[in-house]
């Protein structure tokens, strides 16, 4: 069974690569104006939709206006775009979204199948983890853009996933007894799981707002969605992570109270994930703030995906708690 988690691994991250690679191409292709047949339609008027004009602009800038579509009311009720990316299409994003969705489920039945042999929550060391968090940042971006058109930076989230999937095997894949500290079924499965979710959703904000960055208020590139879509897109990414990582910190110190008999010891894991849920709050607060929305809200998000990283490879350089030794052996805590 734990051979046939290698090779469910191994063939996940062969179809992120194609995934990733075909991406890029789909990307390269609306950059240079290569796009499928889909019908560019003229601005559509709906009721309410919008100030004074109720016009709905989709992601194409100026030249790239198009129809709202079913389901444009949950969007343009707040006075944001509408999620649709039609004629956003190239005949390769067929390809590299199934090759995401192979790669997604192919990557969870070899966690699946370590799950069963371990007993527990398959991340109790950095192999297992960097898989889990490739995982869900995969599957973070699989499910925000069956809502948001965003698939025009789907490499970039991709990316990122692929770079894990790689580091992850140049790490031991060998299952190991858990040390003491981390001897909790239960609140491993758990916490650890709470840090995948979040860490996912995030690395998709972290792409929506590169999107923003390079878009600018004055939508730049017709190939990308409008600077409205990609700010409501971190946003929303943001509202469904934030209150994920938060319980994470809180499960984290309570299982610091059972294994180390404090709730905070300002561990380098502790802190900078304490830190990282500061840099997010302040992007909740700077977003609705006149004077700090847009650019400077876009990049808070940049700073804070950052953080997650740091925060994620820290205890390998940092000495702490939470710092097992996660190179010399594989009982390293994510």
């Amino acid at each position: 069974m734990a051979q046939m988690s290698l090779y469910l691994f191994t063939g996940g991250g062969l179809a992120l690569v194609f995934a990733f690679v075909f991406h890029v191409a789909h990307t390269a292709m609306l950059a240079a104006g290569r796009r499928s047949l889909a019908v560019l339609v003229p601005t559509t008027t709906l009721a309410g939709a919008g100030a004074g004009t109720g016009t709905v602009d989709l992601g194409g800038g100026a030249a790239g206006r198009r129809s709202a579509g079913p389901g444009a009311a949950d969007l343009t009720a707040a006075g944001e775009d509408h999620p649709d990316d039609v004629g956003m299409s190239t005949p390769v994003i067929g390809i590299a979204m199934t090759g995401a969705w192979v790669a997604w489920v192919l990557i969870g039945l070899s966690m699946l199948l370590r799950a069963i042999i371990v007993g527990r929550g398959p991340w109790g060391n950095m192999y297992e983890f960097s898989v889990a968090f490739s995982w869900g940042i995969t599957g973070g971006y699989l499910f925000l853009q069956r809502r948001y058109p965003i698939r025009a930076l789907g490499f970039l989230p991709l990316g990122v996933a692929l770079f894990l999937v790689g580091y992850a095997a140049t790490l031991p894949a060998t299952i190991e007894p858990l040390v003491p500290a981390l001897d909790n079924a239960p609140l491993l499965t758990i916490h650890v799981a709470m840090a995948m979710i979040s860490y996912g959703i995030f690395a998709t904000s972290f792409a929506a707002a590169v999107g923003y960055l390079l878009q600018g208020t004055g939508d730049r590139y017709t190939w990308l969605p409008s600077h409205r879509v990609l700010d409501a897109v971190a946003y929303r990414a943001v509202i469904i992570g934030f209150p994920i990582f938060a319980t994470m910190i809180i499960l984290g110190s309570y299982w610091a109270s059972i294994a180390w008999g404090s709730y905070w010891s300002w561990d380098p894991k502790e802190t900078s994930a304490l830190v990282t849920w500061l840099i997010y709050a302040v992007y909740l607060h700077a977003r609705n703030q006149r004077g700090w929305a847009g650019r400077p809200a876009a990049l808070i998000l940049v700073i804070g995906f950052g953080a997650i990283l740091f925060t994620f490879f820290g205890n390998l350089y940092f000495s702490g708690l939470h710092a097992y030794s996660g190179l010399n052996t594989p009982t390293t805590i994510p």
